[in-house]
């Protein structure tokens, strides 16, 4: 059950997909005065090494955000400008790293933390006992007292606890690692159970993109009980292609790496449809491998 770790995984492509389309909405919640909260159900550690031993393991950051930094990627100072939604990510993250190190890289509590108001809340749930541990020091340390709330539990159960906030304006992230089937199951109970307690709400869900039916059901599942609700929602996806991972001598199978992942937005910002078709062509085209790389961004309501 406590199998995994995000640390291998941080920055990589699908993380890319869910921090930019994360600082869109947040920055979007801040158009307005009224404060709101984020409940943010499956936090991890929340902040990340890149040059740690898990993120070197996997080298994934490579082929993700490492990608593209300018100072990594051999940018020219006379290229384009980036596309919005993609610098302003890209800015949330070096500005981590010159916070807390040349290789931190936030992950959603953190990158949360960097866009929170003096009164608007974060509430980050982490079950495993590493990550947790880890998820409490690190929230800490950015000494913002009762502001940021990390909670060691089951991010699954918070919802009939913590919502809807109490100033009726808030973001619900689900990003679990799927490595339990039961997630399949668990993701849409709690779509459905946050759209009854609040309908107006924000809900962000991601899911990894792999050959398994229950994978490909998820989002036809949160499509089908965000239209059952009345509600608008946004599904974009981003896929990097790439050969799959061959067996080595002495392992019993080929290790496995994602090669494409979507997130699904219930009460999207109305900009971000826009946002993301502007940023992710960009993406696709640092971080693609073949041609099977590529994103789409389908919307209703």
């Amino acid at each position: 059950m406590f199998s995994y770790r995000h640390a291998f995984h941080a920055g990589n492509h699908a993380d890319v997909l869910k921090h930019m389309a994360l600082v869109a909405v947040l920055r979007h919640l801040a158009l307005k005065d009224t404060a709101f909260s984020v409940l943010d159900t499956h936090a991890g550690a929340g902040l990340y090494r890149l040059d740690g031993q898990a993120a070197r393991t996997s080298g994934e950051a490579g082929d993700g955000v490492l990608a593209l930094l300018p100072a990594q990627s051999g940018e020219a100072d006379e290229s384009p400008p980036l596309p919005a939604a993609l610098a302003d990510y890209l800015g949330v993250v070096q500005d981590c790293a010159s916070r807390h190190g040349p290789r931190a890289y936030p992950g959603s509590p953190f990158i949360t933390a960097a866009l929170l108001r003096p009164d608007d809340r974060l509430k980050a749930c982490e079950v495993h006992p590493t990550d947790a541990k880890l998820l409490a020091q690190n929230l800490e340390s950015l000494g913002r007292g009762r502001q940021i709330t990390a909670l060691r539990e089951d991010g699954f159960g918070v919802v009939r606890k913590f919502w809807p906030p109490p100033s009726r304006r808030g973001l619900l992230l689900c990003d679990p690692s799927y490595e339990i089937k039961s997630d399949y199951e668990r993701v849409p109970q709690l779509l459905e159970e946050a759209l009854k307690r609040f309908a107006t709400g924000v809900a962000a869900i991601w899911h990894p993109i792999i050959p398994r039916p229950e994978a490909h059901q998820l989002p036809k599942r949160l499509k089908a009980l965000a239209q059952q609700a009345g509600k608008p929602w946004l599904y974009a996806t981003l896929a990097v292609g790439g050969e799959a991972p061959k067996r080595l001598p002495g392992q019993a199978k080929a290790p496995t790496r994602l090669r494409a992942s979507g997130v699904f937005i219930v009460n999207p910002p109305h900009t971000l449809a826009g946002q993301l078709r502007a940023a992710l062509p960009v993406v696709t085209q640092r971080l693609g491998k073949d041609r099977h790389a590529g994103f789409q961004v389908l919307t209703q309501g």
